[in-house]
């Protein structure tokens, strides 16, 4: 896991706009990404993300630095998207989060990968429970320890260690199920 996951507070200014521009630069597109794997949908992810830094803006003065920025500014994102999942009835069927661009057209090597991914791996991530897509998620994608999951979903780290496995069991069951071999 690189370091740039784990910045610790001091690092960042103490003024809260000069933090933010640092923060939306260091984690950015993983705020983004999150809130489009929970929410499937490219503008609801958007409207989170704005809210998730218009949030630390607001509260970073009392950030303590108990767990590291990234997991801090995720335990954030989740938390909304997870709000915004009580409002929203039409998904978009999910696709790789890493695949998601600012801007501009899809390469076609791009576009064959998102569609891969929409058809096989994630859409089966997806069919998990929330408790183990979730973990899957944050540990795989974002690279994030068990024990950074465990605080972020107040959680036991033994439970979440547990749901790791018993997801990637399940997984596995969901994809040999549909012969996939990949």
């Amino acid at each position: 896991m690189g370091l740039a996951g784990h910045k610790i507070i001091r690092s960042y200014p103490d003024e809260p706009s000069s933090a933010l521009e640092e923060l939306m630069t260091d984690y950015g597109d993983d705020v983004l990404r999150t809130a489009y794997f929970y929410l499937g949908d490219r503008h609801l992810a958007e409207d989170v993300s704005q809210e998730v830094f218009l949030r630390v803006y607001r509260k970073w003065s009392t950030f303590r630095g108990e767990s590291s920025v990234k997991t801090w500014l995720m335990t954030i994102t989740i938390n909304l998207c997870r709000d915004k999942l009580g409002l929203k009835s039409n998904r978009e069927e999910p696709v790789d989060p890493t695949l998601l661009k600012q801007a501009g057209q899809p390469s076609a090597e791009e576009e064959t990968m998102r569609r891969l991914n929409r058809t096989t791996i994630l859409r089966y991530v997806k069919m998990l429970p929330t408790q183990y897509h979730e973990v899957l998620y944050l540990y795989y994608y974002l690279e994030l320890s068990t024990k950074e999951i465990s605080h972020m979903t107040n959680s036991p780290e033994g439970t979440v260690r547990t749901r790791l496995h018993r997801a990637r069991e399940l997984l596995g069951d969901y994809l040999l199920e549909e012969g996939y071999h990949g």
